[in-house]
């Protein structure tokens, strides 16, 4: 590859959930620490992305703080996070074409590795065809990955043959896991894809940045 790989990755900030537990509405819009949780999720990832983009169901225009395309999934029904990884495929190679891959992120994780993308690529080797899924401690978190964006047509196929779960679909392509190490917070080891599923969980995560704070 020429110049910095990361250049050849769109980043996908999946926002499309039903964020029941939470009460309905944008969990990712609430607020943490003074800014809304998505706001630390884009700082977290735009350094290891060349293009980004939200994917959101419903009025776009509740993102225009961020300045970032807002791409609705393309299967109806809430089909789940492959649509927006699919999605993410569909706009990434018309608008981002020199990108071979995506990586996709929760919008509810505000701890996310400075270095998810590189480790990433770096598992997936010289075998572009690969996905690539984050694991932490004993969980692998299958929304959160490195997915070629040559696999669209087989994803879109599948989603139109009633797949959703993740796994049922990198079942049939090359696939690794990347384990990462937990974070310390002041003396504290926490995952990190911790995400705020819930209000505690976000009252969690309050407490959490401010325990960083010097």
């Amino acid at each position: 590859m020429r110049g910095d790989p990361v250049e050849l990755v769109t980043g996908v900030l999946l926002a499309g959930g039903l964020s029941r537990r939470m009460g309905g509405g944008d969990k990712c819009l609430r607020d943490l620490a003074g800014k809304p949780m998505l706001a630390h999720v884009i700082e977290r990832l735009r350094p290891q992305v060349g293009a980004m983009v939200i994917n959101a169901n419903g009025d776009p225009e509740r993102f225009a703080a961020f300045g970032l395309d807002v791409v609705p999934d393309t299967v109806g029904g809430f089909a789940g996070p492959l649509a927006g990884v699919l999605a993410g495929m569909r706009w990434s190679a018309t608008r981002a074409p020199e990108a071979q891959w995506i990586v996709t992120v929760s919008t509810d994780a505000p701890f996310l590795p400075l270095d998810l993308t590189r480790r990433f690529l770096e598992a997936i080797g010289d075998a572009p065809r690969t996905i690539a899924m984050a694991a932490s401690g004993e969980d692998v978190h299958p929304v959160i990955g490195l997915w070629p964006v040559a696999l669209a047509d087989d994803l879109e196929e599948q989603l139109n043959a009633g797949v959703r779960k993740v796994l049922h679909w990198t079942g049939r392509h090359a696939s690794v896991v990347v384990d990462f190490p937990f974070l310390c917070f002041n003396g504290r080891k926490v995952d990190p894809f911790f995400n705020a599923n819930t209000p505690e969980e976000l009252d969690e995560a309050r407490d959490l940045i401010e325990s960083r704070s010097p």
